[in-house]
């Protein structure tokens, strides 16, 4: 069974259309399926057009929010209630194409875990969305080891596992490819159609890039020390304490042995080093402790298991 996920805010001109698109592209796989449309808290006429569409056709399901949560917030509740064992997200302003799923399905089928769409000719505005894409896939790719060239792609197929591995909250739906690798899991991408928008606007500014650069800077930190915070902290704390004693000493020798006047800067800066390192030692220490408290309460491991091989008799 394939469950199709789609977040939606303020999409009344474009659910009905996306609903008649996904019937046909979905048909053609000869497999079950379901569409769960998340509202996502809109305020013009999606709601009704939802309920109207669940009245008329049973594999679709709508869940309504109390208020705007976020696209996190949206796809999160709609992978928790798929049925599919495979599971497609796509945004509902028209721009992905449902033409492409099959697509999606068969690589997902040659032994992947979460097939992304690579929008490589897009139909977005250059300044606003196109150069903001570029330099953030390029960030990616470099600081998270990431070889995927359109991580914010919303059109992707997923195993089932996967998504029930996943914790989005805030914005971290740009980055599931990333969450997905940290995994371990399977990740290609395919190519796919990438249509201008034509009814409603954006929801997504250019200020957006700076929530991104947050977002980004939290997920790499997570990726290489979020089951190790301390290290980090430790060995930078320790630098700066060692760091900062040396230079205390110096500045003893040189006013007892020399008699030279100790100035104000090379002293406070010594103080601050040699403080500001326990302190960091400290947080380090904390933060592991936060860590493994977290794991213990929340019963998650610090991997993720792809296959259990049983001993034959």
């Amino acid at each position: 069974m394939i469950s199709v996920v789609i977040p939606t805010f303020n999409e009344e001109e474009s659910v009905e259309q996306l609903y008649g698109e996904l019937v046909a592209a979905l048909a053609s796989t000869q497999t079950r399926y379901e569409i769960i449309f998340v509202d996502d808290g809109s305020n013009d006429g999606t709601y009704e057009i939802l309920k109207r569409l669940c009245n008329r056709d049973e594999r679709i399901k709508a869940i309504v929010f109390r208020r705007n949560f976020g696209k996190s917030a949206a796809l999160s509740a709609g992978f928790r209630y798929a049925k599919g064992q495979t599971i497609i997200s796509i945004d509902a302003d028209l721009q992905n194409n449902p033409s492409d799923i099959p697509k999606l399905l068969a690589k997902l089928n040659e032994g992947y875990d979460l097939v992304c769409g690579w929008r490589r000719k897009r139909k977005d505005p250059l300044l606003t969305k196109r150069v903001p894409s570029k330099v953030y896939n390029y960030l990616i790719s470099k600081l998270l080891k990431l070889e995927i060239h359109d991580s914010g792609c919303a059109l992707r197929a997923y195993r089932r596992q996967v998504t029930e591995d996943l914790d989005l909250y805030g914005e971290m739906q740009r980055f599931i490819p990333a969450w997905v690798s940290l995994k371990g899991y399977l990740i290609t991408e395919v190519e796919v159609k990438h249509r201008p928008r034509e009814h409603g606007e954006t929801k997504y500014g250019p200020l957006r890039i700076f929530g991104g650069l947050a977002d980004l800077a939290t997920i790499t930190f997570i990726q290489r020390f979020g089951t190790r915070p301390g290290h980090i902290f430790n060995s930078v704390g320790i630098a700066a304490s060692i760091l900062g004693f040396l230079l205390l000493v110096l500045l003893t020798v040189a006013s007892v042995v020399f008699g030279t006047a100790t100035p104000s800067f090379p002293l406070y800066l010594a103080i601050i080093l040699a403080l500001g390192g326990i302190q960091c030692v400290t947080i380090g220490m904390l933060s592991e402790i936060m860590t493994r408290i977290r794991y213990h309460l929340e019963g998650k491991a610090f991997y993720s298991i792809r296959e259990v091989i049983q001993g034959k008799k």
